[in-house]
């Protein structure tokens, strides 16, 4: 089993995939595809944000220094989804409206959004990769770090029932 490390940085690089084709349906003003690629990519941090916040955040919430640091991811992962669900807020609205009456200031302002979003993420996964996913290796002995990855690994395959496991 992959340690808890590579499993949550692989999850970030499968998330950056899904950023990068939801910004180039956005640059196509294509607001089917865009819709469909925003809505997953909330799910897939949302899910990402659970397993961090629920099995990885209290194993390595052992000293201080963690401490103020997952504060601070926390605080991303709040901002994050409270951009994400006003964006996906707006791009509903545009998905309702014909195409000729959609604004193009509703889609300007979804990707300011996701750039916003996107710039905040870089700096906040950085953090996480260079602080808290390798203080697992140093805190949790193999045992631990193996029931950790098994705890994380669960989580991250639960998925909302709108999605198929071939489009998750």
């Amino acid at each position: 089993m992959a340690q808890v490390s590579e499993q949550l940085a692989g999850d970030h690089a499968a998330l950056d995939e899904i950023l990068k084709q939801l910004q180039t349906a956005l640059r196509d003003s294509n607001i089917e595809v865009a819709h469909v690629k925003l809505d997953l990519f909330w799910a897939r941090l949302a899910v990402h944000i659970r397993a961090e916040h629920l099995h990885l955040f209290p194993a390595v919430l052992s000293n201080l220094e963690n401490e103020a640091i997952v504060t601070e991811l926390r605080e991303d992962h709040d901002f994050f989804m409270g951009q994400l669900a006003l964006a996906i807020q707006i791009m509903r609205e545009l998905s309702t409206l014909p195409d000729r009456l959609i604004v193009p200031e509703g889609l300007d302002n979804v990707k300011k959004i996701v750039l916003e979003v996107e710039q905040r993420l870089v700096k906040h996964n950085e953090l996480e990769e260079s602080t808290i996913y390798r203080s697992t290796s140093m805190r949790l002995n193999p045992e631990e770090q193996a029931q950790l990855a098994t705890r994380i690994t669960m989580e991250l395959r639960k998925h909302p029932p709108r999605f198929t496991l071939s489009t998750w």
